[in-house]
């Protein structure tokens, strides 16, 4: 048995939910994370966000997942220990960090179940995991997993470079190293070796090397930006979740615009719309990929608050993630929207001939914080009339009679110095 559990039984106690462990951690988790090796992935959090609330089915389902993992789950109520939340440096919530006996690493993606499992999971192994079996990578394959693996001889610069990002990029992407027969198995290696590759939507793609260069500076510059172009699905959902790394990659981000409803599902023909915007990419991926990193939302909020307007559904909507302009297509109906209208205005972006919106200007600023504050009040009110009543009438209402206050003290002020003064000329 670990010899920190009877610690923590004295700091924390368990919490079943659905049959899972979560840990509740006190001030004294500062103290434990330093005296052991024990691995803690822990969400910081306090009992009034709604973020958190609605996290908490997810964690106990994360809990229960890496149960028997060397990984413990804890969470930490950072308006009772709030020594805690300064020491992490916790400014929102919730923040979900893989902590150890002297680093720490915050989760920056959607907060799903298998998304943080796998971040867990990459933080708790070294930064590359070496395969030394056939059906390891048949495992990974039905798993559908994103990752990057290298082949070849375990020495040399493009070794370097590939240990050597895979180090910074482990919270992000898995990472492996294979023989030339088992990675052989199956893939394609169509190049010489060493070869770096990725492994994405049951497809493989490799890394371009300049055949007349060992400069490690280059290998490092180029490596790093294959690497963080090719991290993400050809075609995958963005949420506010994992909108900001995506924007990482320095594309012009292509968004089909659709609709969820609560059990996940997509009307008919916004889901004709959203698998014809994908069709093109999967396609002409030789043509689009290096310039534009397609995706879908299945929640238009998002999208209204890059474009600053209520959008119309299904819709398109092209970020530019350098600059945050936005381009929108003069076919205003989606539903007859083709192809080959979508492929030209593509490259109209592409050669900048399109109109371009939004941007980080200051005005635009302020206008996107009102934008967003009234959808928020809308929403606050269309949920809960009675209580968004409470919460700004209230206010309101103070300040009205502090300002009528203020105003009509002036005016019987103003109304004795015209006794006072009327007075003295009738004496005179």
């Amino acid at each position: 048995m670990n010899i920190l559990f009877p610690l923590l039984i004295t700091v924390s106690v368990f919490l079943n939910c659905s049959g899972s462990k979560v840990l509740e951690l006190s001030d004294k988790f500062a103290q434990i994370r330093k005296q052991s090796n024990t691995l803690w992935l822990v969400k910081f959090y306090a009992p009034w966000c709604g973020h958190c609330k609605r996290l908490e089915p997810v964690w106990a389902q994360v809990s229960q997942a890496l149960y028997r993992t060397n990984v413990r789950v804890g969470r930490v109520d950072c308006t009772r220990f709030t020594s805690i939340a300064s020491e992490f440096s916790i400014n929102g919530f919730p923040t979900i960090k893989f902590i150890t006996s002297d680093e720490d690493f915050t989760y920056h993606g959607d907060r799903n179940k298998e998304d943080i499992i796998n971040f867990a999971l990459r933080m708790a192994g070294p930064p590359i995991q070496q395969v030394t079996r056939p059906e390891s990578i048949t495992n990974l394959q039905g798993m559908n997993q994103l990752f990057f693996m290298y082949v070849g001889d375990q020495e040399g610069p493009l070794w370097d470079s590939f240990n050597n990002i895979a180090s910074k990029m482990q919270p992000h992407s898995f990472f492996y190293v294979a023989s030339k027969e088992i990675a052989g198995s199956h893939f394609n290696i169509t190049t010489d070796l060493p070869a770096v590759f990725v492994h994405k939507d049951n497809a493989h793609y490799f890394y371009t090397v300049d055949a007349n260069t060992s400069d490690p500076e280059h290998f490092n510059n180029t490596m790093y930006n294959w690497i963080n172009e090719e991290r993400f699905a050809t075609f995958p959902k963005i949420t506010r979740g994992n909108i900001n790394e995506i924007l990482q990659t320095k594309k012009y981000i292509v968004l089909a615009v659709v609709e969820e409803d609560k059990s996940h599902e997509i009307p008919r023909e916004m889901l004709k719309f959203r698998n014809m915007v994908e069709s093109v990419i999967t396609k002409n991926r030789e043509k689009y990929h290096k310039y534009f990193q397609f995706g879908w939302v299945g929640s238009p909020d998002l999208a209204n608050s890059i474009a600053m307007q209520v959008l119309p559904l299904p819709y398109l909507l092209v970020l530019n993630s350098t600059t945050n302009h936005h381009h929108i297509p003069e076919e205003e109906d989606a539903l007859q929207m083709t192809k080959e209208y979508l492929e030209s205005f593509l490259e109209r972006i592409h050669n900048q001939s399109a109109p371009v919106y939004g941007g980080n200007g200051l005005m635009v600023k302020f206008y996107r914080t009102y934008f967003e504050g009234r959808t928020a009040l809308s929403e606050m009110w269309r949920g809960n009339p009675v209580l968004t009543t409470v919460l700004f009438g209230l206010p309101l209402g103070f300040l009205s009679l502090i300002l009528y206050s203020i105003c009509c003290a002036d005016i019987l002020d103003a109304d004795e110095d015209d006794e006072e003064e009327l007075l003295h000329e009738k004496k005179e």
